[in-house]
């Protein structure tokens, strides 16, 4: 699907939308349910796998359901000498719709669940252990992400990389935000999901500096696909004038 840069950025921003308000709806509801923290987390990131995958396979044919600025900003690094790869202008559009809809992900799962729309979360994560936890998250992500299109196996992304996210729920201490659009939106509630604002510039700082060692990571391992070389036009021999065209053998 050949999509406007328009619709592409619409794209981003109502997915960037849907997936905040899983992952902040689905904190709440589970908070709601349960006083059991690790049955809270299990809930939480049980909905973001299953609703990751969706968008992706929804809107990947429309955006590339990025849906996160250091993908953005990974597959602009990798493809920006290839005509398929996304423009300086695309990066532009979509790393601010970006942040918006993550910021209305968030305003919509408080409204869904009768809470303050806007209030600051008040859930510190300035620790050193959970920046390194991040760093690591993003790492994995842009890792995944890039390699997949580098191994010409983007149609498993949606599995993929929904699966990987559900795993780094559990074995980052950070619960794997990996995304400094997802993280901005997060500090819009105070509720199971949430981040204080005081930790969202150390968040996203480890976040880029995951999606640096990620490209790393993918330059080292994954090679460059060849482009296989043209093949020989065949060419067709032309009898010269007055000379007899030459019969092929024949077996009896």
């Amino acid at each position: 699907m050949s999509a406007s840069l328009g619709r592409r950025t619409l794209a981003e921003a109502v997915g960037s939308a849907a997936l905040v308000t899983v992952v902040v709806g689905s904190g709440i509801q589970a908070t709601e349910l349960t006083e059991d923290v690790g049955v809270q987390l299990l809930a939480n990131s049980l909905a973001t796998v299953f609703g990751l995958g969706v968008l992706i396979a929804l809107l990947g044919p429309v955006s590339g359901a990025h849906f996160n600025p250091v993908v953005t900003l990974a597959a602009w690094f990798t493809g920006r000498r290839t005509p398929d790869g996304p423009s300086l202008r695309d990066v532009a559009s979509y790393v601010p719709a970006q942040a918006v809809g993550a910021i209305g992900g968030a305003v919509l799962a408080d409204a869904m669940f009768a809470e303050p729309l806007l209030r600051w979360s008040a859930h510190d994560r300035s620790s050193g252990h959970l920046l390194l936890g991040e760093t690591v998250a993003t790492a994995g992500l842009v890792f995944l992400v890039l390699g997949l299109a580098r191994t010409g196996r983007v149609r498993h992304a949606p599995v993929a990389v929904a699966s990987y996210i559900g795993a780094a729920y559990w074995f980052t201490s950070s619960t794997s935000f990996a995304n400094p659009a997802v993280t901005v939106g997060r500090a819009f509630t105070d509720t199971f999901a949430g981040i204080a604002p005081a930790s969202v510039m150390p968040f996203i700082a480890a976040q880029f500096v995951g999606a640096a060692l990620g490209l790393a990571l993918v330059a080292a391992v994954i090679p460059q696909p060849t482009t296989p070389a043209p093949a020989p036009t065949p060419t067709r021999t032309v009898p010269r004038p007055n000379e007899p065209t030459p019969i092929p053998p024949t077996t009896s």
